[in-house]
């Protein structure tokens, strides 16, 4: 056999490789396309319902464009007008909430993983337990716990307001719920992390707050980003904890979640199309939110 005619076979046998190659790039790419579609219907779907008349709504499709009579942006005023309380209130428990779990929930990791004590792994079984615990069976003794010692209402009551008050006790039960995810969302990086160099450092001499400061957070920022938004679209969709320490849309510290459960409800029946712009504008800060971290996030997730 000559070098032609196994030059040829393997040109041959490249292009038909090749072949397959764009052939499965083409049904893959068809694939997240007929994905993304299906996804975003919904979104579509509430879109088209927010900007629709209420006899437009009645008279047309759910998925269906409003004619030009039957198109309004007045829902999206209106919603937002009655959100606007909600958002703000939402924005300073989510935030602070959010930042809290990530700090604390790195350092906790930085503890069970990177360094060695005496009971490591009893609090480790704990901070996994924590994972566990459904919302619903915590409702009753968190509501004791703020009734029966009301500290927030009593001893700082000259320094806070009732609604103050109420916005630091919802940052307080979001960050005690939260820490023990970010801790093992932490720990999965830490546990990746190069020993060598850690090793170095304490052989050098820094000590245990040190590394932690100049060595693991540095490299934990990808991660940071992913527990951000995590916790924050967790915190700011949450309405249990709200119901439960809030109980009152009318409430002056109500969330944008407990508004939004009683927003576009009359005696006449449910107004959708401003629910559904309000359910589209109480969204919009968890998108912001992740397309300013998305390089993170993706970096985050690959780590």
């Amino acid at each position: 056999m000559t070098d032609e005619t196994v030059s040829a076979g393997r040109t041959v046998a490249d292009e038909r490789l090749s072949d397959r190659f764009d052939l499965t790039r083409v049904g893959l790419y068809a694939a997240l396309v007929g994905l993304t579609i299906f996804y975003l219907i919904p979104v579509q779907s509430g879109f088209v319902t927010s900007i629709k008349t209420s006899e437009a709504l009645i008279n047309t499709q759910p998925f269906a464009p409003p004619g030009p009579d039957g198109a309004t942006v007045e829902k999206w005023a209106f919603a937002f007008d009655a959100l606007s309380r909600g958002l703000v209130n939402s924005l300073v428990f989510t935030v602070p909430a959010t930042i809290l779990c990530a700090v604390l929930g790195s350092m906790a990791a930085y503890g069970l993983t990177l360094v060695d004590w005496r009971g490591q792994v009893a609090v480790f079984v704990l901070f996994i337990a924590g994972i566990f615990i459904p919302y619903q069976s915590v409702v009753i003794p968190l509501t004791q716990f703020w009734s029966q010692y009301a500290m927030l209402d009593h001893r700082l009551g000259l320094v806070l307001s009732s609604h103050q008050a109420t916005l630091l006790e919802l940052i307080i039960t979001h960050t005690a719920y939260g820490i023990p995810i970010c801790t093992m969302l932490f720990r999965s990086q830490y546990k990746t992390m190069s020993w060598e160099m850690i090793e170095a450092a304490r052989l050098d001499g820094a000590s245990v707050s040190r590394i932690y400061r100049r060595i693991v957070l540095p490299l934990s920022i990808p991660m940071f980003a992913v527990v951000f938004i995590f916790q924050f679209t967790q915190i700011w969709n949450e309405f249990l904890f709200s119901l439960t320490l809030i109980g009152s849309v009318n409430d002056p510290a109500a969330s944008t979640t407990l508004i939004l459960s009683g927003l576009g409800e009359a005696l006449e029946g449910v107004d959708y199309p401003l629910r559904m712009a309000g359910a589209l504008i109480t969204a919009l800060p968890t998108l912001i939110v992740y397309l300013l971290f998305a390089d993170k996030f993706a970096e985050g997730v690959r780590v």
